[in-house]
């Protein structure tokens, strides 16, 4: 949900008038009830067709672009490299969108990092799915039987998701390794409590993402990483590199290494999956190790991913508008690098790029 009570009054006592669909907001747990002073829609369409400023989490489909004036300013996930329909329908029907995952990682911007927010719930979520999957405790047990064992947890990645993987695996009272490409992070790693797993590969890349590696490189990375994938009763792999596909860190021989009974759960599913065997939306069993590749991990928890996602759309939003009315500030980094297309133009040039060559 884009817009949850809190933040629909906060857009009202800036002089915004609030449009809500009926019953928007009740798969997230909020009802038509909680909100106050807002302008009930007789139909979804209605929303597209009378706002100036459109809110979404996903893209808008070509039907809802269709619908659009021209003008309207669309904000939200747009994902422009796998959605070139719809981009080049925005493009065409003269409508300024702002995609959140272009928002630049300035300081500035913490307060409207999406990606970051939504990030930290797919992490804590990871967790709780591999333990639930696990035949095992995760916490080390002293009974009458004996004592129990920890459960061995390796995270791969050590961006927001990660660190909140290893967090909530730590609180379970797991044992934790985690490892990533950008030596930066080992510090942060070991701050949580984790083992951080060196494997003399070192990826440092702009914007505080990791660059692609060398075939070399993973080679090396994946000797290192193999064997402790082997050790580990439960495997959260995170790794992303924004607009391609999802890196391969685990292959099926690295699977074959692993206890029967072990678990992989990739967030990196839907951008094409971390490991080899890796389903989107299913879970798959090879030789006895699962190996699960869920979709929408912070739908899980919708109310809380709302929040948060509410909140980073109008700390976003908030500046560009002045008594009532919008004006985006052309000159601010945050709105001039997050914009998709505007006046009928494609604005970031990588999807411009990969759109007209």
């Amino acid at each position: 949900m884009s817009v949850v009570p809190e933040v629909a009054e906060k857009f009202g006592q800036s002089g915004a008038r609030v449009l809500l669909e009926r019953g928007a907001g009740t798969r997230a747990q909020f009802p038509d009830s909680a909100y106050k002073n807002v302008v009930w829609a007789d139909s979804p369409g209605a929303v597209l067709e009378q706002s100036d400023v459109v809110l979404t989490v996903q893209p808008l489909a070509l039907e809802q672009i269709q619908r659009l004036r021209s003008g309207t300013v669309v904000i939200g996930f747009m994902q422009p490299h796998a959605r070139q329909a719809e981009v080049k329908a925005l493009q065409e029907r003269g409508i300024t969108s702002f995609a959140m995952e272009l928002v630049p990682r300035i300081s500035r911007a913490q307060s409207m990092d999406a990606l970051s927010s939504q990030a930290a719930i797919a992490g804590y979520k990871a967790v709780l799915i591999a333990a639930n999957h696990l035949q095992k405790f995760m916490p080390m047990l002293t009974t009458a039987a004996g004592t129990i064992r920890p459960s061995q947890v390796l995270i791969i990645g050590a961006g927001v998701a990660g660190l909140q993987a290893i967090a909530t695996a730590r609180r379970l009272g797991a044992v934790v390794e985690a490892y990533d490409v950008r030596g930066a992070t080992k510090e942060q790693v070991k701050s949580l409590g984790a083992k951080f797993v060196d494997t003399g590969v070192s990826a440092e890349g702009a914007g505080g993402y990791a660059r692609e590696l060398t075939e070399e490189e993973k080679r090396k990375q994946q000797e290192v990483l193999d064997s402790r994938i082997a050790a580990a009763d439960a495997v959260v792999t995170t790794a992303s590199v924004p607009g391609r596909a999802a890196p391969k860190i685990i292959l099926r021989a690295a699977v074959e290494r692993m206890r029967p009974g072990s678990v992989v759960v990739d967030i990196a599913a839907e951008q094409g999956g971390n490991c080899e065997l890796t389903r989107v939306g299913e879970t798959v069993e090879h030789q006895g190790v699962k190996i699960i590749g869920p979709v929408n991990l912070p739908g899980e928890l919708a109310y809380n991913a709302s929040e948060m996602y509410a909140r980073n759309l109008l700390n976003f939003l908030k500046p560009a508008i002045d008594k009532g009315e919008l004006a985006i500030d052309w000159t601010d980094e945050v709105f001039a690098q997050s914009c998709l297309t505007h006046a009928g133009q494609i604005k970031h040039a990588p999807t411009r790029k990969a759109l007209e060559g």
